[in-house]
C-alpha cells in the first residue's frame, strides 16, 4: 500500500527500541489522516470503465471512511460475484502456499480462520489478531502516502482495504484489495518477531528524513511485500506480494530470480520496480534476526 510520494522530515528525538510499545491511549485520531482521492480509478485498472464496479468499490470505501469517524469496523455484505472472485484466487493460491509458503504463515492462516470458502471480515480478523499479537486492523478507503501508511505500524495498526479486485482479472490488481491484505499481509502479524519488526519500521517512518524514508520503503518492499525466509529446512515465502499472487509466487522460486542472503545495507540501497516481476529477492535467516538488525538500524536515525 505504498505510494511514491515522500513528505518532509519529522523532528523527533532518537529513542531506544528494545522495549518500544505503545498503548491504546497513544493512538492518534484516524480522522486527522490525509488520503488520496479514491473516487478515480487509474485508466489501466480493470474496473475503470465498469460503472457498477466503480460504484460498489466507492460504497465499500465509504464504509472505511465511516470507521475514521466512529472507530467501529463495518462488515461488508460481499456479493456472490465478489465471493466467487475470492474463491478462485484463494483456491489457486492454496496449493502454491502448501509448497512455498512459510510454515508459520500456514498455521497463522488457520488461526485467523482464513479459508478458501469466503471473504473474511476485517472485524473477525481484527479481534483474533489483537488476541494473538496485540496488533490491530483499521479499514482504509484507498492508497495512503508512504510516511502515513508506515507510521501507523508504529501503533501496531495495519491499514487495510475491504473492496476486492475486478472479476475480469482475478489474478491481477494494481492496488491493494482484501485478497492482498488478508491472504498476503494479515497472517504474518501473528508472529511476535514480525509484529515487532513492523512496529520498528513504523517508528522509523515517523522520525525519518526523506532519504531515510526512501530507504525504509525499500526495506518494507523487500521484506513485508517480497520477503523470503530460511524456514522448515528450505527457503520459503512470507512477503504479502508473493503470497497473494500465484504469478509472483511461482516466479519467485524460478531460475529467473536471484535470491540473495539478507544484508540490510544492500537492501536499503536496492531499487525496485513495482510494475514488473521481481528479479532480486532477499532471504532472512529468521524473523528474530530481521527484527534485531532493523531495531539497531532505526535507533541510528
Amino acid at each position: 500500500m505504498l505510494t511514491e510520494k515522500l513528505t518532509s522530515t519529522i523532528d523527533q528525538p532518537a529513542v531506544t527500541l528494545e522495549n518500544f510499545r505503545l498503548s491504546d491511549e497513544d493512538l492518534p485520531e484516524f480522522r486527522d489522516m490525509k488520503f488520496e482521492d479514491i473516487n478515480q480509478l487509474a485508466l489501466d485498472h480493470p474496473g475503470a470503465s465498469d460503472e457498477e464496479y466503480r460504484e460498489r468499490r466507492d460504497y465499500i470505501a465509504r464504509l472505511a471512511k465511516r470507521f475514521r469517524e466512529t472507530g467501529v469496523i463495518t462488515d461488508v455484505d460481499y456479493s456472490p460475484r465478489e465471493q466467487r472472485v475470492w474463491r478462485y484466487v484463494a483456491e489457486e493460491l492454496e496449493e502454491l502456499h502448501q509448497k512455498h509458503a512459510s510454515p508459520f504463515y500456514l498455521k497463522a492462516k488457520k488461526d485467523l480462520g482464513i479459508t478458501t470458502d469466503r471473504i473474511p471480515q476485517l472485524s473477525e480478523m481484527n479481534r483474533r489478531l489483537n488476541e494473538l499479537a496485540g496488533f490491530r486492523l483499521a479499514p482504509i478507503e484507498g492508497l495512503v502516502e508512504t510516511r502515513s501508511f508506515l507510521s501507523w505500524l508504529s501503533y501496531r495498526v495495519m491499514l487495510s482495504t475491504q473492496y476486492i479486485r475486478h472479476h475480469s482479472q482475478p489474478a491481477y490488481t494494481p492496488e491493494p484489495d482484501i485478497v492482498h491484505e488478508s491472504i498476503g499481509h494479515i497472517p504474518m502479524f501473528t508472529n511476535p518477531n514480525f509484529a515487532d519488526y513492523s512496529q520498528f519500521i513504523g517508528h522509523g517512518a515517523r522520525i525519518a528524513t526523506d532519504e531515510q524514508l526512501e530507504q525504509l520503503g525499500r526495506l518494507y518492499w523487500f521484506t513485508v511485500e517480497f520477503g523470503m525466509v530460511e524456514e522448515g529446512g528450505g527457503i520459503k515465502a512470507y512477503g504479502a506480494g508473493l503470497l497473494s499472487s500465484f504469478g509472483e509466487l511461482e516466479h519467485a522460486f524460478g531460475d529467473e530470480v536471484e535470491r540473495r542472503p539478507f544484508d540490510l545495507e544492500q537492501v536499503i540501497n536496492t531499487p525496485y520496480d513495482y510494475s514488473d516481476m521481481q528479479s532480486i529477492l532477499y532471504v532472512v535467516p529468521s524473523y528474530s534476526y530481521l527484527k534485531d538488525v532493523t531495531r539497531k538500524y532505526i535507533e541510528s536515525f
